[in-house]
């Protein structure tokens, strides 16, 4: 689990003073490549862990090996709990890490620490999309769940022009490399699109969070609600075993395989918002996929193949 690991590499390098990623990953017993790609994640999120090249050289924290996790800046034990925050469900010694860290910090972090362990949630289920790189503006909606601020932001909504919000931020969701903010505003919570964010700023006003509120809680709702209208039309399939896994990926944890057949088809319930969303992902996998049900899906195929007749057939 990555975030005890990030702690013990920290206590080594308190120990020890300075070290090699190759060192390192000897002593947390990790590649060299993964003990380098946690130095370089503690680095980036301003925790005082700097390489030192040339003979000799390697990773240390500043201070050398007297410095010691009390003397972290509240803004680098909360990057230090952004970074540990979303592993926080990895089980009790997890979670014993996590209270022993704030047990370490001086008293007037021990409150920003938290909140920033609590500001992310990893969904690793994805809704069937391709990766996409993290949107620019993630960090700065961080620092507004963190620091309990409000944010203005401006949000491009799917088939609508943008609109001006402001919000209070509850905290971020990265589902596969998708981001969700989830917010209070004035009509309630909602859910926005980090990547349909055009622009955000940072106000000085103080966001209203509910008290008691857990984001995992919050967004397994989210999630129910919008699982709800994108499984509204489900399809039964016949499909061979070696297309299974192209749609688990087209249709994402709306793909369930079933039984196979004598004829060595694999039967599989696959699902989305509309009858012609199951029709155009069904498609593009040509005659390979043959359709059991319902009928309104089989006739969309139907309509969809003499269109491309009608286009392509000259």
């Amino acid at each position: 689990m990555r975030a005890d690991r990030l702690v013990a590499e920290l206590l080594v390098l308190q120990a020890r003073g300075r070290v090699t990623a190759a060192e390192l990953a000897t002593e947390v017993e990790v590649s060299v490549a993964t003990a380098r790609r946690d130095l370089e994640a503690l680095s980036a999120a301003g925790i005082p862990v700097y390489p030192q090249p040339g003979r000799g050289g390697g990773w240390s924290l500043v201070g050398g090996a007297r410095t010691d996790l009390t003397g972290l800046t509240a803004a680098e034990a909360a990057a230090l709990f952004l970074l540990l925050g979303p592993a926080a469900d990895g089980g009790p010694e997890v979670r014993s890490a996590l209270r022993k860290l704030v047990r370490a910090l001086p008293g007037p972090f021990r409150a920003v620490a938290p909140a920033a362990a609590e500001a992310v949630l990893v969904d690793p289920a994805g809704w069937g999309a391709a990766g996409r790189e993290r949107p620019p503006v993630v960090e700065l909606l961080q620092r507004a769940v963190v620091r309990r601020r409000r944010v203005r932001l401006r949000y491009g909504g799917r088939g609508h022009a943008h609109t001006d919000r402001l919000v209070d931020p509850w905290g971020l969701v990265d589902k596969d490399d998708v981001w969700y903010l989830v917010a209070g505003t004035p009509a309630g919570r909602r859910t926005f699109r980090v990547d349909r964010v055009l622009a955000a700023e940072l106000t000085d006003e103080p966001a209203d969070r509910p008290a008691g509120l857990q984001l995992a809680a919050v967004w397994e709702e989210v999630v129910a609600e919008l699982e709800g209208r994108r499984s509204a039309v489900a399809a039964t399939v016949l499909a061979p075993d070696r297309l299974v896994p192209v749609l688990q990926g087209v249709f994402g944890r709306h793909c369930t395989p079933g039984a196979v057949r004598d004829d060595g088809r694999r039967e599989v319930r696959v699902a989305a918002h509309t009858v012609r969303s199951v029709a155009e992902q069904l498609a593009g996998l040509g005659g390979a996929v043959e359709v059991l049900a319902p009928e309104e899906v089989r006739a969309e195929l139907v309509r969809i193949g003499a269109e491309l007749v009608e286009r392509h057939g000259r």
